[in-house]
């Protein structure tokens, strides 16, 4: 309708990385498995992530298996809720990810721990990477992972050997300069143990959404179209079906917009349900990006922070609870979502029809319901098409792939093969360290069980009552070297901006390391915008370099 491919959404400042590292080495960029996995796995392997503070479903299912004997290996700088009770923690440094990933390929290899049938019949490049991590034993890494070498041997065996092993990982993983990297040397470790193509294993992100996997999938970045084909890929169907030529001029992603809008380059916005002045990184530099606009259209149940300062029209839309549709959850699952109460207001398709309309492109925007919708985004899929609209709610969801061959979907990908890929190939990844510039602490950013992402729905609540700012973790030591005690204040200083935050201790962090959630629209005056995954630009999130002074 405008001919651009500048559009984007919240899976650039989340998990695109996981998706680019699994459409890089495996094939398709989703995760692997389904939670149904959790109970068929001997181990569990959680890196990067908190799920019964930010999964609670999943995170109690983590939890059962364990109670019945599976083992759990969790992999994060904090000691969370799972870390303290699984089998071994390895309480990596932040930003060490790699390091420990290949020190446990490293071991994996010298013990002869790897599934040689496997490596054989379904993979690529075992000789080159054996030979890469011998500079990876973990001897060499414990000093700068902070994690022992003992240890780290004891978590490659269970994994190798307590098979199958079932991964998941989050943000902790994705939202770093090497995101794609970290869960690329991740899935070399799945190659080399067999843990791909049967129950309980597979790599499996918890995606920081709902329906951020279902965002991209359905096209909702720049170089892709809906089933996460290329535009050069999905061409010549997609002009059928839509009745238009398709724009091939690259487009601009979320981050390469800010940089678009400072240069006058970008000169109109449109955001759907989206608060990127709180989001995104570096908030000075993101304001000033806004301001330099000439018109900004938001589009959200609430007047939002964006829209409060800088927006020209506000479009209301109705909530979840108000409307019909579908959303595709982690585990390649479509489910349906049934509006509960009638709606005041439209629901977002509607009012992108009614705008395609005034626009004089009605004949493109004809649907009169979603499952109109859902019939189109069928003709354009081909891994979707045998997903019947009537179906998805009879069957509790459907997972993707789908075909007309095979309508009740696929619980688990890769059983026969990497059919897009013919073999897998092991990834030659080196660690590449991040200078901390003479700041003394890493800061860590993440969520809490009372709140949730940017705080646009449950900071309006009673959640306040439970958690009613961000605060700032410390360690009990640092927190006695600057004379800290529960609630006092601090300035939290980075390159790109200062705080003042209310500290809280905790037992669970170490030494040098702090941590903050993001909930309150100020933590991202804290982080920056000079450092992205080198793929796909997801931003620095999870290690900010800061100082720390007693207010």
């Amino acid at each position: 309708m405008i001919g651009t491919n500048n559009v984007d959404c919240c899976a650039r400042v989340c998990h695109a990385p996981s998706a680019r590292a699994l459409e890089m080495m495996l094939g398709t960029g989703a995760s692997t498995n389904s939670f149904e996995d959790i109970e068929f796995a001997r181990t569990i392997m959680v890196c990067g992530a908190n799920p019964t503070e930010n999964h609670p479903v999943v995170g109690a299912r983590i939890k059962q298996a364990f109670l019945r004997g599976a083992n759990l290996i969790v992999i994060d700088p904090r000691k969370t809720d799972l870390a303290s009770i699984a089998n071994i923690h390895l309480q990596l440094s932040p930003g060490t990810d790699i390091l420990l990933f290949n020190a446990m390929a490293y071991t994996i290899i010298q013990e002869k721990l790897y599934d040689e049938e496997f490596i054989t019949n379904r993979t690529t490049g075992f000789e080159d990477f054996s030979k890469f991590v011998q500079n990876y034993s973990p001897e060499k890494v414990e000093s700068i992972c902070g994690v022992k070498a003992q240890d780290i041997r004891k978590a490659a065996r269970i994994y190798a050997t307590e098979k199958p092993s079932f991964v998941c990982s989050g943000l902790g993983l994705s939202e770093h300069s090497q995101g794609t990297e970290n869960v690329c040397a991740l899935i070399n470790l799945a190659l080399l143990t067999g843990n791909v193509g049967k129950r309980g294993s597979g790599v499996n992100p918890l995606r920081g959404q709902n329906n951020v996997q279902g965002s991209a999938h359905m096209g909702c970045v720049p170089t892709k179209l809906t089933g996460f084909v290329s535009i050069q890929e999905g061409k010549e169907i997609f002009e059928k079906v839509w009745g238009t030529k398709l724009p091939l001029t690259k487009g601009i992603d979320a981050i390469e917009i800010i940089d678009a809008m400072l240069e006058g380059k970008l000169k109109a916005l449109y955001v759907i349900g989206w608060d990127i002045l709180l989001s995104h990184p570096n908030y000075q530099k993101t304001k000033e990006a806004l301001k330099n606009l000439e018109f900004l259209v938001i589009q959200d149940p609430f007047l939002n922070k964006t829209a409060q300062e800088f927006g020209d029209v506000f479009l209301p839309t109705s909530l979840h609870f108000e409307k019909e549709g579908t959303f595709m959850n982690a585990e390649r699952r479509i489910n349906k979502v049934n509006k509960v109460i009638e709606p005041r207001l439209k629901a977002d398709w509607e009012i992108i029809c009614d705008l395609a309309k005034k626009m004089g492109y009605s004949q493109y925007f004809s649907y009169s319901n979603p499952k109109d919708i859902w019939e189109e985004i069928r003709k354009v899929w081909i891994e979707g098409e045998g997903i019947d609209y009537e179906s998805i709610e009879e069957h509790g969801g459907i997972q993707w792939p789908a075909t007309k061959e095979n309508p009740d979907g696929t619980a688990f990908l890769y059983e026969d093969g990497f059919s897009k890929l013919g073999k897998a190939s092991f990834k030659l990844i080196e660690h590449k360290p991040v200078k901390q510039d003479g700041y003394q602490f890493k800061l860590m950013t993440g969520r809490t069980l009372f709140q949730f992402n940017a705080g646009t729905f449950t900071t309006r609540t009673q959640n306040n009552i439970f958690y009613p700012d961000d605060f700032l973790f410390i360690s009990p030591p640092d927190a006695q070297k600057l004379s800290l005690k529960d609630g006092d204040k601090v300035r939290v200083r980075s390159k790109e901006g200062e705080l003042v935050m209310i500290c809280k201790i905790d037992e669970g962090l170490k030494e040098g390391e702090l941590y903050t959630t993001f909930h309150f629209g100020s933590t991202n005056k804290l982080t920056t915008y000079d450092d992205f995954d080198s793929y796909v630009h997801t931003p620095r999130y999870k290690m900010i370099f800061v100082n720390l002074e007693k207010v």
